[in-house]
C-alpha cells in the first residue's frame, strides 16, 4: 500500500499541515498575562477579613485573575513553541545564530510569568515575543507586517 502513494514534505503548524504560522498568537497572551497581573495588583484587599461576603468576593477576583494568568502564560508557551519547533528551519538558525536563545527566554518567562504576578516580567516576555516576532516577518520577507504587528499588539489595553 505505501507504494501506491508518494512521499509529500508537509511543514506546518498544526500538522495537517495549514501553513498558517502568526506571532500574534503569543503576544496577545503575553499581553493578556500582564493584564491580568495589573489587575491582580490594582484589587483591593478586604477591609475587614471577618466579613465573610467581603473576603469571598476578593478571593473570587483575585483566582479568576490567576487563572487567567496562568492559562495565557501556557497558550503563549504553545505558540512560541509551534513557532520554533515547526515554522523555523536550520536556514534560519544560520542567519539568526541567537534565535535557539530567545524562544529559550521567551520560554522561561513565560513560565516565571505563571509563579510570579511581577508585571515587569510580562513585560520581558512581551519583549522577547516582539524579537521573535521582528525575525519572523524578516524571515517571511515582510518586515512592514512587523510595523502593523506592533501597531495591533501595541493597543490592546
Amino acid at each position: 500500500m505505501n507504494k501506491k502513494f508518494k512521499k509529500i514534505k508537509a511543514e506546518a503548524h498544526c500538522d495537517i499541515p495549514c501553513g498558517i504560522y502568526e506571532p500574534i498568537a503569543a503576544k496577545i497572551a503575553a499581553k493578556t498575562v500582564l493584564r491580568m497581573m495589573l489587575q491582580i495588583q490594582s484589587i483591593p484587599m478586604p477591609k475587614d477579613w471577618t466579613n465573610k461576603d467581603e473576603v469571598l468576593f476578593y478571593l473570587n477576583e483575585i483566582t479568576r485573575r490567576i487563572q487567567t494568568k496562568e492559562e495565557h502564560a501556557e497558550i503563549c508557551k504553545r505558540e512560541l513553541r509551534i513557532l520554533w519547533a515547526d515554522f523555523f528551519k536550520k536556514e534560519h538558525l544560520e542567519k539568526y545564530p541567537n534565535l535557539h536563545d530567545i524562544f529559550w527566554e521567551a520560554l522561561k518567562l513565560a513560565s516565571k510569568a505563571k509563579q510570579n504576578i511581577d508585571p515587569k516580567i510580562a513585560e520581558e516576555l512581551c519583549k522577547k515575543v516582539d524579537e521573535i516576532a521582528k525575525i519572523f516577518y524578516e524571515v517571511k520577507n515582510d518586515p512592514e507586517r512587523f510595523k502593523s504587528y506592533l501597531d495591533l499588539t501595541e493597543k490592546l489595553f
